[in-house]
């Protein structure tokens, strides 16, 4: 259940104002149909949920690439510094995303990395084959965001598929499981 004012969304449990009139955090709960109907409050009963990685919230496509700012003489916009200002796509944006998943999946055991630096002590054979599989998933991952032509290869790739069995098997590449994450039964 969603609904609009003049067109615009309006939040369930969020004080609004319409012409001088100030309606409580709670009104849209508590109100009736033809109450709502009367201050111009429309109701959507199925509202279209976009996914926010890949569309701004009134359904419209991001973009996919990289973009230079500029003004309103289309002359660079320059930051500061007097460096260009980029809009950072949404190719960009995934892939650092997943630069932070692999950093935080490897760095659960840094310390091994570093004890055999300092001590010369050997990394546990199950870490390091953890970490060689985080290094070839994370690099996949990106190739996989890489092909990606348009948003509709990014609803696929972030997708899943269902599976002969009922289960649903992610599209994209999965990074590997914590070899000393264990399960309780």
């Amino acid at each position: 259940m969603a609904f609009l004012l003049n067109g615009k969304p309006l939040g369930i449990d969020v004080p609004f104002t319409v012409g001088d009139i100030n309606y409580p955090a709670n009104w849209l709960r508590l109100s009736t149909a033809e109450e709502k109907t009367a201050i111009g409050i429309t109701e959507i009963e199925n509202p279209k949920v976009y996914d926010l990685r890949f569309y701004w919230t009134d359904g419209t496509e991001k973009k996919i690439t990289d973009t230079n700012e500029v003004d309103e003489n289309g002359d660079p916009l320059l930051d500061l510094n007097g460096n260009q200002v980029v809009n950072l796509g949404v190719k960009s944006l995934l892939k650092a995303q997943e630069k932070d998943t692999a950093n935080k999946l490897l760095a659960k055991y840094d310390w091994q990395v570093v004890r055999k630096m300092e001590k010369g002590i050997e990394l546990d054979s199950k870490v390091s084959t953890y970490r060689d599989a985080v290094r070839t998933a994370y690099t996949t991952r990106v190739a996989e965001i890489e092909a990606c032509s348009n948003t509709s290869d990014f609803v696929t790739l972030y997708d899943y598929t269902e599976q002969s069995d009922g289960t649903n098997k992610p599209n994209m590449t999965h990074y590997p499981d914590d070899p000393y994450t264990f399960e309780l039964t």
